[in-house]
């Protein structure tokens, strides 16, 4: 992932004699915050070349940041500055906008953001206040996560969603409005014929199915071939497919994909765990690659929390049904037939060091076309689910923070047993109780990635304008 690119731009007094008389206190703190920012490694700084203290200024820096195509920018107040400069910066200026202050009681800045802040209320402009010293690392921490929230949803705008096929197994919770997305999110989205998967991969050489599936039998821990639902040539027509989809995303310019797949190609063609799983790996047979979110049973609010989460992390989304409460052990069974990435078998970004403990294992009889599915435990350590959903044309978000936790072989293989042993699993220790979660948690659905990204996703709410709900008792 490419860092966010952030603008700052400093306000000033609108008198020219004490806007000269502090403009080193000024340009001093638009210089703290600019290094402390750029020293974390996710950030690029486009700082404003002037402090801003009239409206010529604050158009021409708002201007100059739109032209650098900045994600967001932050609003600095050092002293106390006018707070129409800020009005006019903020018509030019790409947000979402971060109103920051320092808090010395001999530098007014607080005062200034509030003023502003106050004024931009009465505008009904959509802001984020904070404050503080910028090396304060707690301070830090509160810029950085408004920084990957609102530089996630800037990347959002413009993208293009490809959908296969239609709604799943007549689930509602898997199909949003077009026109919501665009208006709201900046998404467009793309239909297309589960068909063109069929033809494309017809087209797909020979030679690299080979190379693809050399690759994986000398890497994945267990590939169970059966004869029957698992052969050789149902595995390299797999491969094929996931060549035709990154074909078609290539030619489609497409940013991330959901397949419905159910009924049409599980039934008569073969079935997608290969290209979900690899698809959303950092990495395939040809080298490493930056994940490209794919949900299945297409799933578009599922897809949209995954693309979301991929931008403010970087890292590959998990997707899975929410299969099971195991009351004596405390844990959720977290379990689909495609999408979870191998990465998380290892959390390696070496697919190597992944696909030891991963096996394929013929396709489940509900899935009459076959193939392999990609089974493997999810790896333990700190994880954050969530879930973009609707409830009476409303958006919300659901944040779960939980953790995932590692059993022994034999025990992790006999729970998966309980449910669908040809799956992928992870086990989930939530933070809340069962009656709480399942009393209000919105589908069936669930997204993660390894960490704590709750600071970071009670951003996206605030900046979409959405309630949250954090899972946390």
């Amino acid at each position: 992932m490419s860092k966010f690119k952030v603008g700052i731009l400093t306000f000033s007094d609108g008198r020219r004699y004490i806007h000269e008389d502090l403009l080193s206190t000024n340009q001093r703190y638009q210089e703290r915050l600019a290094k402390a920012l750029e020293a974390t490694g996710e950030v690029e700084v486009v700082a404003g070349t002037e402090i801003i203290w009239t409206p010529k200024i604050a158009r021409r820096e708002g201007q100059r940041l739109a032209a650098a195509g900045v994600d967001l920018t932050i609003f600095n107040y050092a002293i106390w500055a006018f707070p129409h400069l800020t009005g006019v910066a903020s018509r030019f200026a790409p947000g979402p906008f971060l109103l920051f202050s320092n808090l010395h009681p001999s530098e007014p800045g607080m005062v200034a953001m509030l003023a502003a802040a106050g004024m931009m209320d009465e505008l009904g402009d959509a802001y984020t206040r904070l404050w503080g010293d910028i090396e304060d690392p707690a301070v830090l921490h509160r810029v950085l996560a408004y920084i990957r929230a609102a530089g996630a949803l800037s990347r959002l705008r413009g993208q293009t969603y490809g959908l296969f096929g239609g709604r799943p197994l007549g689930m509602l919770t898997a199909v949003a409005n077009q026109d919501e997305w665009l208006s709201r999110f900046g998404v467009d989205v793309e239909h297309i014929e589960q068909y063109d998967i069929v033809r494309y991969a017809d087209r797909v050489d020979d030679a690299k199915v080979e190379k693809a599936l050399g690759w994986l039998e000398q890497h994945v821990g267990n590939i169970a071939y059966d004869g029957k639902a698992l052969t050789r040539d149902k595995l390299k027509l797999q491969v094929r497919s996931y060549y035709a989809i990154r074909q078609i995303i290539a030619e489609k310019e497409l940013d991330f994909v959901g397949f419905k797949a159910h009924g049409d190609l599980t039934d008569h063609f073969v079935t997608m765990d290969i290209a979900e799983a690899f698809l959303n790996d950092p990495y395939d047979w040809d080298g490493p690659h930056e994940p490209i979110v794919a949900a299945t049973e297409a799933d578009m609010d599922g897809a949209l929390t995954m693309q979301i989460m991929k931008h403010i992390t970087g890292e590959p989304v998990l997707f899975a049904d929410v299969r099971h409460y195991d009351a004596a052990d405390e844990v959720w069974y977290l379990a689909n037939s495609g999408t979870h990435a191998t990465f998380f078998a290892g959390r390696s970004k070496h697919p190597a060091a992944n696909l030891k403990k991963v096996s394929f294992f013929p396709e489940v009889s509900y899935y009459p076309a076959g193939g392999a599915s990609v089974q493997h435990f999810a790896a333990p350590g700190e994880i954050t689910l969530a879930r973009l959903a609707r409830k009476k044309g409303q958006y919300w978000l659901a944040i779960v923070p939980a953790e995932f936790v590692e059993f022994p072989e034999p025990v992790a293989r006999a729970k998966a047993a309980t449910t669908t042993p040809e799956w992928p699993h992870a086990f989930a220790r939530l933070r809340v109780s069962p009656e709480e979660f399942l009393s209000s948690y919105p589908c069936n659905h669930i997204h993660g990635c390894y960490g704590n990204w709750v600071d970071e996703l009670l951003n996206i709410a605030h900046v979409l304008g959405i309630e949250a709900k954090v899972y946390q008792s």
